[in-house]
């Protein structure tokens, strides 16, 4: 069997591994070991928190909803229902950047929905 000198792949294979660790701090940007580790927490932790990223933007948006709401005498669940029953299907994102900006048009909607 030949024999295989593997210095260009291992060095290409660990460089690359730490120009994804740049900007760590410390050892973990520089030693190979820590890293490595460091990438892998990061990627699990990416992955994590974009979903719950989403969480988070929902929770957001029914809430400035909520808020808005309550200044025409509504409760965000008893709005909901409403729409529910009367088969608007408007998401939750459309209608609070709608109550942000443009309060004129949010006020006429839900006197249409009242």
């Amino acid at each position: 069997m030949t024999r295989v000198k593997r210095g260009l792949s291992a060095s290409k294979r660990r460089k690359n591994l730490l120009e994804d660790a740049k900007g760590f701090r410390w050892r973990r940007s520089t030693n190979f070991r820590a890293a490595k580790e460091a990438v892998i927490k990061a990627g699990s932790y990416a992955f994590r928190d974009r979903r719950a990223k989403k969480r988070v933007m929902r929770k957001l948006w029914i809430t400035r909803l909520n808020i808005a709401l309550r200044e025409f005498g509504l409760k965000y669940s008893q709005f909901i229902k409403t729409m529910a029953t009367k088969k608007i299907e408007l998401d939750r994102k459309a209608l609070s950047q709608l109550a942000m900006t443009e309060p004129k048009i949010f006020a006429k909607f839900i006197e249409k929905v009242k």
